[in-house]
């Protein structure tokens, strides 16, 4: 690998133009048609993390202000520049102003704009209002039901979904290719498995896996993302479901220091792992409740481990159940 070049890879591979964004085939054909009439409505991009919104906009405003790109996109996140302080202020003083293009108007994309305030997004329905014949925005939301519905009845509202796992197989080999690596059949689907359909993650992934040595490995992919390899999720439970919690407990804490697992990705990997344990159909609904409950008092601050033992208890006494 080049160490010249430090442009992390997520960068490096990100799509130039419309045409090369992978997955969100109609939306594509939807964008193409605004940049060849050179109109637009405001736009809000909802789905989730790394399925390409960003680089939609980034792409779209490429494509119609060529080199004057910078000057006619202001490109925020909302998560960070959330009061209506930024509304009345940064993104006012740039709505009004004229774009300096032959396209007649300019480009304001709000990234996780699911992040501002509600005083916040009231303030920027306004401008939408006001400044519409010079500025359009487009909203970049995790949530779509976080946005007001004022503002969402401004705007065409585009879904953007999950990537399949055969296009990200394809990128994941793409790059791989480019950057002289051998990748692993196993540790591509590793990497599937570790990125849950966001692209950033994937590759973030495969670079770190890159820095330490040519050959990716499914080892070094769970290692690095730490995550677990799914067989061992499904040992851990399975033990305590035939009752052996202490050697379920060792597992847990084996795994919780190997991989540096904290207690929230245990339970999320549980929960993935869920159709692959030997269990009824009724014992597995009182398993999700019982993970849906140790989960949330994990996030609301509660002490990792002895939740999840407790969780592995719960296992135990539902495997008990079976047997009598």
């Amino acid at each position: 690998m080049d160490i010249s070049d430090v442009t992390p890879w997520t960068e490096k591979y990100r799509p130039k133009k419309l045409s090369e964004i992978v997955g969100q085939a109609e939306i594509v054909k939807s964008l193409s048609a605004y940049v060849k009439s050179k109109n637009m409505p405001h736009l809000l991009f909802a789905g989730p993390p790394g399925c390409g919104k960003t680089t939609a906009t980034l792409c779209l405003a490429r494509e119609l202000y060529g080199d004057s790109t910078g000057e006619c996109l202001l490109e925020l996140n909302a998560s960070d520049e959330r009061g209506i302080e930024v509304v009345r202020g940064k993104i006012k003083d740039f709505a009004r102003s004229v774009p300096m293009a032959d396209v007649p108007f300019k480009l304001i994309f709000l990234d996780e704009a699911d992040s501002l305030t509600s005083d916040a997004q009231s303030a920027l329905r306004r401008t939408m209002e006001l400044y519409v014949s010079a500025t359009r925005f487009i909203l970049g939301a995790n949530y779509s039901s976080k946005i007001i519905e004022p503002i969402q009845s401004r705007c065409s509202v585009f879904r953007f979904t999950m990537l399949s796992g055969e296009e990200m197989a394809r990128m994941a080999t793409r790059i791989a290719e480019k950057e002289g690596l051998k990748i692993d059949e196993k540790a591509v689907s590793a990497l599937l498995y570790v990125s849950e359909g966001d692209m950033r993650k994937l590759i973030n992934a495969l670079q770190g896996s890159a820095l330490h040595g040519p050959h990716i490995t499914e080892e070094g992919i769970y290692r690095f993302a730490s995550r677990a390899r799914p067989k061992e999720i499904v040992e851990m439970m399975q033990l305590a479901l035939d009752g052996k919690f202490a050697e379920a407990r060792k597992h847990l804490h084996t795994l919780m220091v190997s991989y540096g697992l904290s207690g929230e990705d245990v339970l999320i990997q549980m929960y993935r792992e869920l159709d692959n344990v030997k269990m009824d159909e009724r014992a597995k609904a009182v398993l999700l409740d019982r993970i849906g409950e140790y989960n949330f008092r994990v996030v609301e601050g509660a002490n990792e481990i002895i939740q999840l033992e407790a969780c592995l208890a719960q296992l135990g006494m539902i495997g008990k159940e079976k047997k009598a």
